[in-house]
């Protein structure tokens, strides 16, 4: 048996550092993007980055599809656009011009377009850690769509992830074949800026949640033993540490 080597655990502090100002400035980017060229170098990080997301069995189910070509971007663009002027009519009121006005123009604007699926027969009909969870192999192209996320914003690249569009039209303007599912749409490439909150957070759209009135004890809405508040009091005392992490502090 092949000797299983361990790797170094130590993570530095200006490492962790790092990584906290990645996920806490990660913005999902509409309308920024820049007509700038991602180094090959660069993307092929980016992508390994991606690959090396968890799976449910090592299965790895994820394909990456890079789209340059501008007629099938166009396709896709309208394909968002029909979408979205059916999606705005469930809204009313304020929400409703809100979200008329909401543009994604990164489709055509940046670099690249990324589609990223799930191939749900990537190795077999039985896969280890998928049963009775049928749905981990999807979850896990969505792991990989976080690592290229985190990834590329490490690298000073934007992503924007569209979700308003019909899968059965995307499967049909990119090829997909029918037992391969469409994850993730992502537009991806430099940005003249990113902004300091999210954008539909800094538009009023909703507010950030308290992470307080998500936490529950051994049940749904399970309240904690004396034991284990102190997690609910350092949560509270840390409100700070995201705005001071995207900051470097």
């Amino acid at each position: 048996m092949e000797k299983v080597e361990q790797q170094n655990q130590n993570i530095s502090k200006e490492d962790r550092k790092g990584l906290y100002k990645t996920i806490f400035s990660r913005r999902d980017v509409h309308t920024q993007f820049l007509d700038t060229a991602i180094p090959d170098e660069v993307l092929s990080r980016i992508l390994y980055a991606a690959h090396y997301a968890p799976s449910a069995g090592f299965m790895q189910p994820w394909d990456f599809l890079l789209i340059r070509n501008s007629e099938t971007r166009q396709k896709v663009h309208a394909a968002f656009a029909q979408a979205h002027a059916e999606a705005a009519t469930m809204f009313s009121g304020e929400k409703q011009n809100a979200r008329s006005n909401f543009k994604l123009k990164g489709i055509l604007d940046c670099a690249l377009n990324i589609c990223v699926t799930c191939d749900t027969t990537r190795t077999s009909s039985v896969v280890f850690n998928r049963h009775p969870a049928n749905t981990m192999d999807t979850s896990s192209s969505i792991c990989t769509i976080q690592n290229l996320w985190l990834a590329a914003r490490a690298e000073g690249l934007g992503v924007g992830w569209v979700s308003i569009i019909d899968e059965e039209t995307l499967k049909e303007i990119l090829e997909i074949p029918d037992h391969v599912i469409p994850v993730g749409y992502l537009c991806v490439g430099y940005v003249s800026h990113f902004l300091k909150k999210p954008e539909l957070e800094n538009d009023g759209w909703l507010p950030r949640l308290d992470i307080r009135n998500l936490i529950s004890f051994d049940r749904w809405h399970g309240q904690p033993e004396r034991s284990e508040a102190g997690i609910l009091q350092q949560l509270k005392q840390d409100a700070d540490f995201p705005a001071a992490a995207q900051e470097g502090e």
